[in-house]
């Protein structure tokens, strides 16, 4: 019997270890990627990372690199970096793969791109997926059960391929063709967890961030069926799943970085020296231009954008309760 193809993940951040994890753990071959060489060390040789996933024994089959002409020969491949790098590091590739399969969550600064079109530019010659939904790292590191959304853009076709190749028993993708409405969910959500964290550091109760989640996900909603997304997939893993989840915990970087505005720490002292990166932060004022651009009310996300140019936490919260009273789900409630 032939030993199983060998999977690629480009990013040895907290996520793409974690999933470089989860791909080992039947025994597969899985070559990660990552920018640090101290990483790339610390993976092949203790097979542990220190910086972003302490926690986890890694599997011996997974094999660090920091060459990127290593996955030339590689079908599958899960791109896991930074939203704001993802273009430039694909375009360190060699030969595009069959199936390239986003895992990073954002918009691009400055094109208001989704990553799928950033993907396209960069690896014409792949089939691109989307991977979104509620995932903390060290739980899917951990072998916990856990359910995604695989949006593919070419299909039932690459479904049948990635399908087997990606999923585990505790791990669990659903199908999608929605790559579109799989993009807004994972980058919309980062920036109402910011809010969320808002919520928390400033005190202000459960009732505010039940609230706070519902009309966020009125926000998500409204921006998906302006791009063409459904409201399936906007209610489903990758929208309304990934929002619960990153909007309840500090385990979300995006929650943390909210909670320590809410406590009154600047943007600027709260980004600094950071190894994880909270894609909200970046995401908030593209997506609140996108939305004014569109006439797409989302006030919720204009706040944050404002919390991060510096309005206080207290203003951007009154600013909300002021807003006039109106119908639930009318536009631009």
């Amino acid at each position: 019997m032939s030993k199983p193809a060998t999977l690629g993940v480009i990013g040895a951040g907290a996520w793409g270890t974690a999933l470089a994890q989860m791909l080992a753990s039947d025994g597969r071959d899985v070559l990660l990627w990552a920018f640090e060489a101290e990483v790339v060390a610390a993976i092949n040789t203790d097979h542990r990372n220190p910086l972003y996933l302490p926690s986890a024994a890694l599997a011996p089959t997974i094999r660090a690199t920091g060459d990127l002409a290593e996955f030339a020969a590689i079908d599958t491949v899960l791109v896991v970096t930074p939203a704001q790098v993802l273009g430039r590091v694909l375009t360190g590739l060699t030969t595009a793969p069959r199936d390239l399969v986003l895992c990073s969550k954002g918009i691009e600064a400055g094109t208001g791109r989704m990553m799928f079109d950033v993907a396209s530019e960069a690896a014409p010659g792949s089939a691109i997926a989307v991977l979104s939904g509620p995932t903390f790292a060290h739980e899917v590191a951990a072998g916990l059960p856990t359910a995604v959304t695989l949006a593919c853009n070419d299909g039932v076709a690459q479904w049948e391929r990635l399908a087997p190749a990606l999923a585990r028993p505790t791990f669990r993708p659903y199908y999608s063709d929605d790559v579109v409405g799989a993009e807004i969910g994972g980058a919309v959500k980062n920036v109402l967890a910011i809010a969320c964290g808002v919520v928390d550091g400033l005190g202000l109760g459960q009732n505010a961030r039940a609230a706070l989640i519902t009309r966020g996900f009125a926000e998500m909603a409204r921006f998906g069926a302006a791009y063409g997304a459904t409201f399936d997939t906007i209610a489903g893993l990758c929208g309304l799943g990934d929002l619960v989840l990153t909007c309840s915990s500090t385990s979300s970087r995006n929650f943390s970085l909210g909670k320590a505005l809410g406590e009154g720490m600047s943007a600027a002292e709260a980004l600094a020296d950071k190894r994880t990166v909270a894609e909200g932060a970046h995401t908030a004022p593209v997506l609140a231009q996108l939305a004014a651009e569109r006439g797409i009310d989302m006030p919720i996300t204009k706040a944050v954008a404002d919390l991060l140019a510096g309005t206080p936490a207290r203003d951007v919260v009154q600013t909300l309760l002021v807003r006039p009273l109106k119908a639930e789900w009318e536009a631009g409630a």
